[in-house]
């Protein structure tokens, strides 16, 4: 055994299956999925593709915790970062808003903004919310509750939900009825059960790893269910809220949903195969492989943003008089990138005229851009080489 994984290489039968549970009739006529005590095994034989996987996950996690520490801006790309994650792991359920959309929501400019743009600023709420309370209260069932409260408190849903509380009648994935479902998760009594044994998995130590132990507590999430509505997007901020809490990385830069979205029914299908055929590997392999992906991604993207920031800090003595204000403004943008002239006047205190020369000399330089190329007053602005970096499937 090896850091708390069993390594067969080289001999021996790799563990392919386990049994995670099993589907019970219940007395209405419909079948659900009981949870076996979890987890149902204390450690996990990886093949060489799942060792040569999870290795590659670790390299580029620590590839990308070096270079994000040298960012001179950090918080402001995890800002970003969070933003993004918001819109793909929203889409995932089926939002059309984006993260464009959200941005142009948070900078007051709500021309033309779908309705369900709400959706990824709960999410934002709800990240934003948790990350802080890791720092000062345990990943427990309570605060699950807290973070689903935050993202799903006014927001938009089809169906009934109680912010912030665990079911207390039978839900079920697809179809119209528990009785033609996809899939049924654990009865009220069962679903109770199953938290129980969820929450001892979280807080005691044990032999499994933190990629491995974060990428079991997703599946099992998602498997017990225990939301009305909401289980797949906090689902999605377990796993990063996890994987931080454990300082996989020093600073939560890492966010699964664009692997997830890109690989939506790989995803969807994994997870099936996860409850119904107990097959653990292949979930752990997808996970991996996805967090080595999104590491790889997250190192470009910093790089990126190092040399865009580079470029353009140069550019603010081009500004002459107005370079204080422009630094301001070039600052900001990092956490806005999408303004109004209001925007700027708020940011320097400059008056609207002044406002609009400064926003004018950005666009000769070619750091903003006007979206609404043909309008002349309620003009808007996309920093648009710092978008493109982060709103790529976003």
């Amino acid at each position: 055994m090896v850091n708390g994984i069993k390594d067969n290489i080289g001999g021996g039968d790799v563990m392919r299956n386990v049994v995670i549970g099993r589907l019970v009739k219940q007395p209405a006529g419909f079948k659900a999925f009981i949870p076996e005590k979890f987890p149902p095994f204390n450690s996990i034989d990886l093949d060489e593709k799942s060792n040569r996987l999870y290795t590659e996950a670790v390299f580029q996690l620590g590839k990308l915790d070096g270079i994000t520490q040298l960012l001179p801006d950090l918080d402001f790309f995890i800002f970003m970062y969070v933003r993004k994650e918001a819109a793909l792991s929203s889409q995932i359920e089926g939002t059309k808003a984006t993260m464009i959309d959200s941005i142009r929501a948070e900078a007051e400019i709500t021309q033309n903004l779908p309705h369900d743009v709400d959706d990824i600023l709960h999410y934002i709420k709800a990240m934003n919310y948790g990350l802080k309370r890791i720092s000062e209260f345990p990943l427990s069932l309570r605060f699950l509750r807290e973070v689903h409260g935050v993202l799903m408190k006014d927001g938009r849903t089809n169906q009934f939900v109680t912010p912030g509380e665990f079911r207390t009648s039978q839900n079920w994935i697809g179809g119209g009825s528990p009785a033609t479902a996809n899939f049924v998760p654990p009865p009220v009594y069962e679903m109770n059960q199953a938290l129980h044994d969820f929450e001892n998995f979280l807080c005691r130590e044990n032999s499994f790893l933190p990629l491995v132990k974060t990428a079991l507590a997703h599946a099992q999430f998602e498997t017990i269910h225990p939301f009305n509505d909401g289980n797949g997007r906090t689902g999605r901020l377990l796993t990063t809220f996890y994987l931080y809490q454990q300082k996989v990385l020093e600073r939560p830069v890492l966010y699964l949903s664009e692997y997830f979205k890109k690989n939506r029914q790989s995803y969807f299908d994994l997870l099936d195969n996860y409850h119904n055929k107990g097959d653990v590997i292949s979930w752990l392999n997808f996970f991996f492989e996805g967090v080595a992906e999104v590491a790889k991604q997250a190192i470009i993207t910093s790089r990126q943003v190092t040399k865009l920031r580079q470029r353009d800090t140069g550019r603010m003595p081009l500004l002459g008089r107005a370079a204080a204000s422009g630094t301001v403004v070039l600052q900001e943008l990092y956490k806005l990138p999408i303004v109004s002239v209001k925007t700027v006047e708020k940011w320097t205190g400059l008056s609207r005229v002044n406002a609009n020369k400064l926003v004018d000399k950005f666009v000769k330089l070619g750091i903003l851009e006007q979206i609404n190329k043909k309008e002349t007053y309620a003009r808007e602005f996309k920093y648009k080489d710092y978008l493109s970096v982060f709103s790529k499937n976003a």
